[in-house]
């Protein structure tokens, strides 16, 4: 039995602090996974940032308000959801996620949490375990399953490379350079046939 995991930001939805960098006009907040491969790294730095122009919560809860689906995202995961079970495996956070679930029709999504002071500024973060993407493919084989995984960011190269079948999806030419070996796709009718060629083997 397969499990599709699938990343967040850069495959179904625009990545979050791209749009609040925008919307905030502090370019350096463009800074993402595709950059960084440290998260905690990039996260600690986000906060500080935050903190030196007194932004928190709020104001990255309004820019994700704004912020719909990439087109076609919310079709392609439909269709994937008719064939196999599929969880979303994100770094991001259960208070900037939810918005993005209910536009994608409410799908499965393991997160992270903030912690949030009560005037709204953003402390810290908890996450949910340690190579969060990795360890979750590799608990859910554990249970019987077989995985296939797509993003685009460092943060989701274990959970590709981990599965039976792994894809890059509108990555970096930088990432698909380094990892000449992982199939790169643009579209989702790409990653949809790619996909259901992996399942078909199973039968």
């Amino acid at each position: 039995m397969y499990i599709t995991c699938l990343d967040l930001e850069g495959v179904l939805v625009p990545e979050i602090w791209i749009a609040f960098a925008e919307a905030s006009g502090i370019p350096e907040l463009k800074r993402t996974t595709r950059d960084e491969p440290d998260y905690d790294k990039l996260m600690r730095w986000r906060i500080g940032v935050l903190k030196e122009h007194g932004l928190g919560l709020r104001e990255i809860q309004e820019t994700i308000a704004k912020i719909d689906p990439m087109p076609g995202a919310k079709e392609f995961l439909d269709e994937l959801r008719s064939i196999c079970q599929v969880i979303i495996i994100s770094d991001t956070f259960t208070q900037f996620a939810a918005p993005l679930m209910e536009k994608l029709g409410w799908p499965t999504i393991f997160c992270n949490s903030l912690e949030v002071a009560p005037d709204g500024e953003i402390t810290g973060f908890k996450m949910r375990i340690e190579q969060s993407k990795l360890t979750t493919v590799k608990a859910l084989q554990s249970i019987g399953y077989d995985t296939i995984a797509a993003g685009d960011s460092y943060n989701d190269l274990g959970m590709i490379q981990a599965g039976k079948a792994g894809f890059l999806f509108r990555s970096t030419d930088k990432i698909k350079a380094d990892y000449p070996k992982l199939p790169a796709f643009e579209t989702y009718e790409e990653l949809m046939a790619a996909i259901r060629k992996v399942l078909a083997s199973e039968v």
